[in-house]
């Protein structure tokens, strides 16, 4: 499961309605473009892709009176909410090994009630320990990891990011129990959206549809 989907509309989303450049500079904003595949080309077609899919709306905008191009401003629409939500719920809950979609999730985290967030976390877990028990039935650490020859040392690794994820997981479901953070329909919640300012994280490459 890619992430980039996640990341778009969850982009679009914050802003009510963004052209593509704007979703590419708050996700270099947040260093997406180092863990995952949000590269400018993947952005734009995913814009397009989940227009033409109807997650997106797409609005043609006039050019401006300064003479620049006509852009087009996404709006996430009912269907791509659910698909928001869907993918978020999903990525929150499954173990396998990757980032990307861990991060995107933890991202976006507060937009969910707070107690749902748990209960998904808990699902996370259960998940992790039910992953590393399926691992322990063809290794045992105590034995060490030359039983296997050196490809042991793939299921020590296992062994080893399995426990250190269930070990953030529960350390996040302790301070979300505690109160940190503020979830859907607790308030405003952090926003880490660009207002203004110079994106000190863009890569600065020029892209054919930045001004799309």
């Amino acid at each position: 499961m890619s992430a980039i989907r996640l990341l778009v509309l969850g982009a679009v989303r914050m802003h009510g309605r963004a052209h593509g450049y704007q979703v590419r500079n708050d996700l270099e904003y947040w260093g997406a473009h180092e863990w995952s595949n949000a590269k400018p080309g993947s952005i734009y077609h995913a814009l397009k892709q989940m227009a033409k899919q109807g997650l997106l709306y797409a609005h043609e905008i006039a050019p401006s009176t300064a003479g620049g191009p006509p852009r087009t401003e996404y709006e996430v629409t009912g269907e791509g909410t659910e698909e928001y939500f869907r993918l978020l719920r999903e990525a929150l809950v499954t173990y396998d090994q990757r980032g990307d979609m861990k991060t995107a999730a933890v991202g976006f985290l507060v937009d969910l009630p707070r107690a749902e967030a748990v209960e998904l976390l808990r699902e996370r877990v259960r998940r992790i320990e039910e992953w590393r028990t399926a691992v322990l039935k063809h290794y045992v650490p105590e034995e060490g990891a030359e039983q296997l020859g050196h490809i042991g040392e793939i299921m020590n690794m296992w062994v080893h990011t399995a426990d250190s994820e269930g070990e953030w997981t529960r350390g996040l479901i302790e301070r979300v129990e505690g109160g940190a953070y503020t979830f859907a329909d607790e308030g405003e919640p952090f926003v880490g959206l660009l207002a203004g300012e110079e994106n000190p994280y863009a890569t600065g490459e020029r892209h054919p549809e930045d001004d799309l």
